[in-house]
């Protein structure tokens, strides 16, 4: 196959041989599809639930994954730093993430078209982002990558733990926070029977129309029940709150630590290109309208109210969202935690195995560290900010772009390359200016002024709750009363 890819490269004129050196990996991807099914025949409804690899399949991911728990704390972030610039930078960091999605999804291609021309089979493995850095920059990328990636994921996981926790206390305040993360731990735990990203068709499906209703729950709530008395909107006050919610909604566009395996999971990879644009693109249209609806309702209150839901009068409205973001978050936690699944079992040697149950068994150990960190770190909202100036700046941002420049830094590379360049930048030296303007904005503004601010808010939070706090931002318990 290599060696045909080869002479039809030197013959074919440029697009059609670039058509060519992504052709063999679409076979392989439909061979695996169809071996999938076939060690596991069932019926047509199984196939259409269970088995997803289409573009369709993909752009529900990527919308469902981007926006979860954070959904509840962006009216927050407006709260820190004003209507204005809360809307700026969602539109800004939307562009910027969707743009760095982009460029993972042509490094995933280049990797895996060279490895194709070395008869590389893919067969029962999952590429992940480390073994691209690894394959296209070498070792030390590898272990970079590998570092930045499996934090995140494990951070990312621990925050859903925290949200679902946070989430339950408004519709049963009988236990508290903590012992709901310990019920809850046990619930995402189940997570391991899911084994790739493959089988997670309906629940994204179903995800995104989980958040869909709250979204437009929180911004048809906060407009009937109308502004607050007294009312204020003071935001920004204080750089240190300014760039704690600058860098919460930096995390909220950096949900793309999982491209890589999603664009595995497809049956034609090369066709993702513009599929986390499209979905954030819609994600706009939930976290806009709702973060600046609660922000004009409840003004500077949600400074110390970093979930959105506290501030709403409880009803049946109220009681579906909190139910509906409780398993969109056991959904989000599965597709952060399925990168480290895969990558433990790659450690301990089991990743070809087909046994679903023994996976799950062996990915278990993955699940108590993430269970324990949501125990010590239960600071719903502040953490969301600390791990994205800390980890998703550079996991989904700063990496991805000096990746691609480092990738097509020589000529040969550039020309032989897998992918045009996309069609609104005509030369490579624009390429490079874009990608050198988003490693120094996001080192400087999310890393440097975002790290300052998120750490010192995070250590604030320490400071007052205490670290295993029992229940964070609860409100005093009054006998015989319920919650709000």
């Amino acid at each position: 196959m290599s060696q045909i890819n080869f002479f039809r490269n030197k013959m074919l004129p440029q697009s059609q041989a670039e058509e060519a050196m992504v052709s063999s990996f679409n076979l392989t991807e439909r061979d695996d599809r169809e071996d999938e099914k076939s060690d596991e025949p069932g019926s047509g409804l199984k196939n259409f639930l269970w088995h997803g690899g289409s573009v369709y399949d993909a752009w529900f991911s990527c919308a469902s994954n981007q926006v979860a728990q954070v959904l509840l704390t962006l009216p927050y972030s407006f709260s820190q730093m004003g209507m204005l610039s809360g809307i700026i930078l969602q539109v800004f960091y939307g562009i910027l993430g969707s743009w760095t999605a982009y460029l993972i999804s042509i490094l995933y291609i280049e990797y895996r078209s060279r490895k194709e021309k070395e008869n590389v089979s893919f067969k029962n493995h999952v590429i992940q982002w480390f073994e691209v850095l690894d394959g296209l920059l070498g070792p030390y990328w590898k272990a970079v990558g590998l570092a930045f990636n499996c934090t995140f994921l494990l951070f990312g996981s621990v925050i859903q733990l925290i949200a679902c926790a946070s989430n339950i206390y408004y519709i049963d305040d009988n236990l508290d926070k903590r012992t709901w993360t310990y019920i809850f731990g046990a619930c995402c735990a189940t997570t391991v029977f899911i084994p790739s990203f493959h089988n997670y068709r309906i629940w994204s499906f179903l995800g995104l129309g989980m958040t869909t209703y709250t979204a437009w729950y929180l911004t048809i709530g906060a407009l009937v029940n109308g502004q607050v008395e007294g009312v204020t909107h003071s935001g920004p006050t204080k750089l240190v709150l300014y760039f704690t919610g600058a860098t919460n909604i930096l995390y909220t566009f950096g949900g793309h630590a999982v491209t890589v395996e999603i664009m595995h999971a497809m049956w034609k990879p090369q066709k993702f290109k513009y599929i986390y644009l499209l979905a954030t693109l819609y994600v706009f249209t939930l976290t806009l309208p709702s973060a600046t609806a609660m922000y004009w309702a409840y003004g500077d209150q949600l400074l110390t109210h970093a979930n959105a839901f506290a501030l709403l009068p409880r009803n049946g409205w109220r009681d579906a969202a909190v139910i509906l973001m409780l398993i969109h978050q056991f959904i989000t936690f599965g597709f952060a935690c399925t990168p480290l699944y895969f990558v433990w079992e790659k450690v301990i040697g089991m990743h070809d195995t087909k046994s679903i149950f023994l996976r799950a068994l062996v990915r278990l150990p993955v699940v108590i560290p993430i269970w324990f960190l949501a125990i010590i770190f239960p600071f719903f909202g502040p953490i969301n900010s600390a791990v994205g100036a800390l980890l998703v700046s550079f996991t989904v941002y700063v990496i991805p772009s000096l990746a691609h420049m480092l990738t097509f830094r020589s000529a040969s590379a550039r020309q032989n390359a897998a992918e045009k360049l996309p069609f609104f930048l005509p030369n490579w030296t624009l390429m490079f200016v874009v990608n050198t303007f988003i490693v120094v904005w996001v080192l400087v503004v999310g890393f440097g002024f975002g790290g300052w601010a998120s750490m010192n808010n995070f250590i604030n939070q320490v400071d007052t709750f205490g670290l295993f706090a029992k229940c964070y931002q609860c409100p005093p318990r009054v006998p015989g009363a319920k919650n709000h």
